[in-house]
């Protein structure tokens, strides 16, 4: 019996010693086809993972990745090697000299990230290139000399969520995008593209694709000619709204504003109408909300900014001017919740108005989220929460703002208000971190202290402080019905296995720190797969691509020095998700680590 035992185990040993020795063959043989570089240290049995190689990324004793940017690398990349190393995922050769067509990296099936940013790599890219890569993510081929048509088969991916093209001489036509939901980041700017860009690019700046005079189409503000091929990019347009978070409000005092921490803590600029307001009503309006992809309860989704009502823009009426005199609109020391108005046309109202005003989602576009409000006097707007609005200060924002407040023509939407402020964000994890501690006292005996703690169940006071709500339902819940209802039961631990915990709770909290740091809503929020971002595996996927700081939203890191602090934040975050509950950090462990970064 001894021997039967020793045999399979011996063999156990053996089998990964021998993996692990032909990861390291094939990374050798791999030098030997590079010109340059400083990979001294890659000696073959020294250990590439356990002597921590140049470059080398690795998972135990297998090699994941090979970030080999920055190395004034050349010659060429030998694919037959790199296919030795079953375990890679991710291939950075980022900032070096190489040469020619690009390398037959669609040959490793099993990448998820390809970054050749800054080579000299040239030629075109066969169409089929990327079709049997459906795994791949991330894919940046910027500043190289790459030509020909974008390859169908790139914006087919079901996974793609980066794309970088720009400063290339691609040309020819933009091929509609099959998932448009899913990508987050894309720049096909300063090529030589030409003509309509497809409807499922509507979500995407006018900066992405600057730099091509040949395009037009409505995210330019360029009409096509329609004797010039316009084309039949008329694609999929990207159904209404993809991403979704959500809100409610009370008065006096401590009233809380109908602004949910998905939605505040998602941007740093809310504009047009009353740009941010709005949020948590009554359950039945949750429910609408759920027939989007968005989320069953969260109000920031984003819309295609056309719906209707009214686009508002930069002013600031104050605070108390909830409704009241013309003239309020002038602003700069005002409240944090204060709107600027800057069109009288439909009277004035104020902040605390549009927190009382029952809302409904509209979608998500470009620029940012909306949705619809109605007020107690029966005036609707439509509230848009903006994005990438950090070009311009805040005063002469609300010079533009007002400019265009004057604008009178029955075809066009004048915006009325709007609310313009950064929030910090640290103090709002800390907030929510310090209140869950908080519950788990209290409440230690029970299985999972909160139970369903989500970006939906945070308030913000008026002074943006957060308010956790929802909490200790779980011995009152029917228990046939409780798996349904409260968001600690979408834990991994019990997906797996049924078992729920304080860990839980913490995972929970992970999930909400991360949504707030990268500005992205978690799919883990939807009841299925339609909408959002599996915000867990793209933290951990970009840890393991030393791809930490393209986490944070660009409106938090925008002017920031703190971004070493945001990465902190994320590493808790990513900390508080880990699928194993024994290796998650426990919430004193949390409180600790929030307490040390100092943003």
């Amino acid at each position: 019996m001894a021997a039967v035992r020793f045999i399979p185990l011996f063999f156990i040993l053996f089998s990964t010693h021998c993996f692990s020795q032909s990861d390291e063959e094939a990374l050798i043989k791999l030098k030997k086809s590079f010109i340059g570089g400083n990979l001294d240290n890659w000696v073959l049995g020294s250990g590439a993972c356990e002597k921590k190689w140049v470059g080398v990324m690795c998972s135990g004793d297998n090699v994941t990745g090979l970030h080999l940017a920055d190395m004034q690398l050349t010659g060429e990349v030998d694919i037959q090697a790199l296919l030795q190393i079953r375990g890679l995922k991710a291939i950075s050769l980022i900032n070096n000299s190489f040469t020619g067509d690009i390398p037959d990296l669609h040959k490793l099936t099993n990448l998820r990230a390809i970054y050749l940013s800054k080579n000299k790599f040239s030629g075109s890219i066969p169409d089929n290139y990327f079709e049997k890569m459906g795994l791949l993510k991330k894919v940046w081929l910027d500043d190289n000399q790459f030509s020909g048509r974008i390859p169908d088969s790139l914006c087919q991916l079901p996974n793609l969520m980066e794309l970088h093209l720009e400063l290339n001489q691609f040309s020819g036509q933009i091929p509609p995008l099959k998932y448009p939901a899913m990508v987050r980041d894309l720049n096909l700017s300063k090529n030589n593209l030409e003509g309509e860009i497809p409807e499922s690019y509507l979500n995407f700046n006018a900066s992405s694709f600057e730099g091509n005079p040949g395009l037009c189409g409505s995210i330019l503000g360029k009409e096509c000619e329609y004797g010039d091929n316009k084309s039949g990019q008329k694609q999929e347009s990207t159904s209404s709204s993809s991403e979704g978070i959500d809100g409610s409000g009370s008065g006096s005092n401590s009233k809380v504003l109908a602004i949910s921490i998905g939605s505040v803590v998602a941007i740093v600029f809310l504009v047009i109408i009353v740009v941010l307001a709005r949020k948590r009503r009554r359950e039945d309006e949750f429910s609408i909300l759920s027939k989007e992809p968005l989320k069953e309860e969260v109000l920031p989704v984003k819309v295609p900014e056309a719906e209707s009502t009214t686009r508002r823009k930069p002013s600031e009426s104050s605070r108390r001017s909830r409704s009241s005199k013309k003239g309020s609109s002038h602003g700069g020391n005002s409240g944090v919740t204060d709107l600027v108005m800057v069109n009288e046309e439909k009277g004035e109202f104020g902040m605390q108005d549009l927190m009382k005003a029952a809302a409904e989602v509209l979608g998500n576009g470009g620029l940012g989220s909306a949705y619809k409000a109605v007020m107690s006097n029966g005036l609707a707007v439509v509230v848009k929460r903006m994005k990438e609005m950090n070009r311009l200060g805040k005063e002469a924002f609300d010079v533009e703002m007002r400019r265009l407040g004057k604008l009178r023509h029955p075809n066009i939407l004048t915006p009325l208000a709007y609310h313009f402020r950064r929030e910090e964000k640290l103090i709002i994890i800390k907030g929510i971190a310090q209140g869950l501690d908080f519950i788990h006292t209290e409440f230690a005996t029970y299985e999972v202290p909160h139970g369903n703690l989500k970006s939906s169940n945070i308030l913000l006071t008026e002074n943006y402080d957060p308010l956790l709500s929802d909490f200790a339902f779980q011995p009152m819940a029917n228990p046939n019905l409780i798996n349904q209802g409260l968001f600690a039961y979408r834990s991994p631990e019990y997906v797996r296995s049924q078992q729920i915990s304080a860990k839980s709770d913490v995972y929970c909290l992970g999930i909400v720190i991360l949504e707030i740091i990268t500005g992205k809503f978690p799919s883990q929020y939807l009841n299925n797969a339609k909408g959002g971002i599996d915000i867990v595996e793209w933290v951990q996927t970009s840890i393991a691509d030393n791809q930490v700081e393209d986490l944070i939203d660009p409106e938090i890191s925008h002017g920031s020095n703190s971004i070493d602090q945001m990465v902190k934040l994320l590493r808790i975050g990513a900390g508080c998700t880990e699928s194993n509950p024994d290796k998650r950090l426990g919430m004193k462990e949390v409180i600790g680590k929030i307490n040390e970064v100092n943003v």
